[in-house]
């Protein structure tokens, strides 16, 4: 009997000694297993999802894990749109969104998570989580869904708007939200859930100040023709993988398809922007510059306060017209250190009106600092020079003129002093080149010769050639250049299958920028003079011929030029001419665009 006390004893220290050892282990955490990638599911809410009859501003839904919300005030959208935004919490294993007004009655409810929802600890998202309910005796069930892309660049765009109103609200558009809403994610898709059978404009909105209805200055995109809501029943296959890569089974059923599903809108903003005068600035005497906020369409009326210059000044007007400098010819003038003057332009106001403004401006001088550690005794006096700058350096293209641009108007030259010479074999054959103006303020200016591949050519100026409106003369100048050879250029000759004559062609670089711009012609059009390398091309039908592409007008309805892509690469090589013939509309307008250029244009924009 003692025999089998002293057994049963020792069995029981060890097993004490094994559950203590399995306590302490456990102390330690996880020792592996596999990563949890199951997102949050949903338990049990008050009310239930696609509830009837539900008057109640608050609801709460229950996970099985701890969940967060990521950024719901940008990230979870409400349909009806609500002016007051509710409050959307997450607390542990709940979520309540508490509305901030009065729910209207008969009316169905939509809150869209998107992807907002995550588990706390491996952040694992419950996509595409919707929430429904209705305050009347039926809850809608139709749906649209479509693509916004940028008009000018085919590029989609997230966080846009899309929103519906009745068929016979047509001026909604500009006085009152929107019935529904969905909202682009980043490849600019959108759905709009829940809504009533009939017929609705659909439009989409750059909503900057969230009250869901236009205001000047946002962006926009319309379909012409109503949308009715429809579905119908048709074989559905949902996949399921084994793994990442490894498709397990393919299950058909039979599904619900929700339609329209393709609706296509082109988002622009409008070319007139608000017009203001943003500042004032005087880098230097003898000049100062207004800047606006927008395109001037007359030039503005300067008064002097505190001087007098008699219309002695230059005008000069940068490419956009935004942007205006006073080049001072008067001494008397420039020498004055603070200029008071009154500026009458027209600015826009509350309601996009162009108004007379007239705003009273003192004008400084900036001079620059000067440290009294860097004086010397003796300095040595530095004679001011008129100064410029050319292109007629290193290797040089050979369409190029020779450019000269000036640091302030110019005044006189001396073209006997402007000497340009072509190298044969040991000397230098004197040359006849064109001298013109490139601007109207005297800044810009070209020489113009028709050189010759492969052929070196020297530049030389002579001291006081050039004379500014300041009186200061140009230093001597010298440079020489070599003209690249043919054979390092490629040459690319693009048609069109239907030849139209309103359409424009433009090469672009392969971070979508524009780096020629032609339009067609019946027998080909040809860019020549390019770099080997890659190219894409794009095209714009111009309805009003005036070279540019052009935004739409959503007060008359004008919908942008409409924009193409041709959906290849093109890898120019060297000494060669490609040949590309487009067919405009082989491809949707989603299929177009090359993978490689497209990019999310609201992220480009911030960037």
């Amino acid at each position: 009997m003692n025999l089998l006390r002293k057994i049963y004893l020792a069995l029981s220290v060890i097993a004490l000694t094994f559950i203590l050892y399995s306590c302490a282990n456990k102390a330690q955490g996880p020792m592996g297993g596999p990563k949890d990638e199951t997102p949050p599911k949903v338990v049990k809410s008050t009310p239930l999802n696609g509830a009837l009859n539900f008057k109640k501003k608050e609801i709460e839904i229950i996970f099985d894990e701890n969940i967060s919300i990521d950024k719901p005030n940008d990230n979870v959208l409400i349909s009806p749109p609500q002016l007051k935004q509710p409050l959307v919490k997450g607390n542990a294993r709940v979520v309540t969104i508490n509305f901030e007004e009065d729910l209207v009655d008969s009316t169905t409810y939509t809150i869209n998570f998107g992807n907002a929802i995550v588990d706390l600890n491996e952040k694992n998202q419950l996509k595409d989580y919707r929430f429904a309910f209705s305050t009347g005796n039926v809850i809608d069930t139709l749906r649209i869904s479509g693509h916004v892309i940028n008009a000018e660049n085919l590029n989609p765009i997230s966080g846009i708007y899309v929103g519906i109103y009745r068929e016979n609200e047509d001026s909604a558009f500009f006085q009152k939200p929107f019935l529904r809403i969905g909202k682009t994610n980043e490849n600019g898709e959108f759905v709009i859930d829940n809504i009533k059978a009939g017929k609705y404009q659909v439009y989409a909105l750059g909503d900057i100040n969230k009250d869901y209805f236009y205001q000047p200055g946002e962006g926009v995109a319309f379909i012409d023709s109503l949308v009715v809501p429809t579905f119908r029943l048709e074989e559905m296959r949902d996949t399921v993988w084994e793994d990442s890569v490894t498709i397990d089974s393919v299950r058909t059923y039979m599904g619900t398809k929700f339609l329209p599903d393709n609706i296509l809108m082109r988002f622009f903003k409008e070319s007139k922007k608000r017009q203001y005068l943003i500042k004032n600035e005087r880098k230097q005497p003898e000049m100062f510059q207004l800047f606006f906020n927008a395109p001037l369409t007359k030039d503005p009326i300067i008064k002097p306060l505190n001087f007098s210059w008699d219309n002695k000044y230059i005008l000069q007007k940068n490419n956009a017209s935004d942007t205006l400098s006073y080049w001072i010819t008067d001494s008397t003038v420039y020498r004055t250190d603070t200029l008071t003057l009154t500026v009458s332009y027209l600015k826009t106001d509350s309601v996009f009106n162009l108004v007379e403004q007239t705003d009273t401006l003192n004008v400084f001088s900036r001079k620059p600092k000067i440290n009294p550690k860097s004086k010397k005794d003796n300095p040595v006096p530095v004679k001011n020079f008129y100064k410029f700058s050319t292109n007629a350096s290193g290797a040089f293209d050979v369409y190029n003129p020779i450019f000269i641009k000036f640091e302030a108007p110019l005044q006189d030259v001396d073209l006997g002093k402007i000497n340009l010479s072509e190298k044969v074999d040991s000397t230098f054959k004197v040359l006849k080149p064109t001298w013109s103006a490139v601007d109207s303020t005297g800044l810009i200016f070209k020489l113009e010769h028709v050189w010759e591949p492969e052929k070196s050519y020297e530049l030389k100026i002579d001291s006081a050639a050039f004379r500014s409106i300041y009186q200061l003369n140009t230093d001597k100048y010298s440079s020489q250049f070599k003209v690249k050879s043919l054979e390092e250029y490629s040459a690319l000759k693009l048609s069109l299958e239907q030849f139209d004559s309103l359409v424009v062609f433009q090469v672009l670089d392969t971070k979508d920028v524009v780096l020629r711009t032609k339009p067609a012609t019946k027998g080909g059009t040809l860019f020549e003079f390019l770099k080997p390398g890659d190219y894409y091309v794009r095209t714009f039908v111009d309805k009003n011929r005036n070279g540019l592409w052009d935004t739409g007008d959503i007060n008359h309805r004008l919908h942008p030029e409409e924009v193409f892509y041709y959906p290849k690469k093109l890898s120019l090589r060297a000494n060669w001419e490609f040949e590309e013939t487009l067919n405009l509309k082989s491809l949707t307008l989603l299929q177009q665009k090359p993978a490689e250029l497209k990019k999310d244009a609201a992220k480009a924009a911030k960037q």
